[in-house]
């Protein structure tokens, strides 16, 4: 599905209902796991961003895909090999209900890993 919003919530609102409660939740998910986050469109796909590129996420017709780079795909190997992936992204079929709490697992790794960076 091709998309070109200028922000999250008109991202969202470009999909099917279902589909929006989805990009909705995993957006509170990401919100939740870092607050001090700041929303943006990149690469034409919501991004959180904290000392750097957070992670992202896109709808697509049958998964959104979810974006936390391929450090953050390596550190949680095992509880993703599972789903369908790709080098740095991860694909979380629509069909079967989000992992939520992996989600938040990977951004709070994500958040550390860029405080990290940031004081290097």
């Amino acid at each position: 599905m091709k998309n070109t919003a200028p922000d999250i919530n008109t991202y969202i609102a470009d999909f099917p209902e279902n589909v929006q409660a989805i990009l909705q939740q995993v957006r509170a998910t990401i919100h939740k796991a870092a607050p001090e986050a700041t929303e943006d469109i990149k690469y034409a796909i919501p991004t959180f961003v904290l000392n750097g590129n957070l992670v992202h996420f896109a709808a697509f017709k049958s998964h959104i895909g979810f974006y936390p780079t391929p450090t953050g795909i390596e550190e949680f190997e095992k509880e993703l090999s599972a789903y369908k992936q790709g080098k740095g992204s991860v694909q979380f079929p629509l069909d079967q209900p989000m992992p939520l709490d992996l989600i938040t697992r990977i951004v709070k790794y994500r958040v550390k890993q860029n405080a990290e960076k940031k004081k290097k």
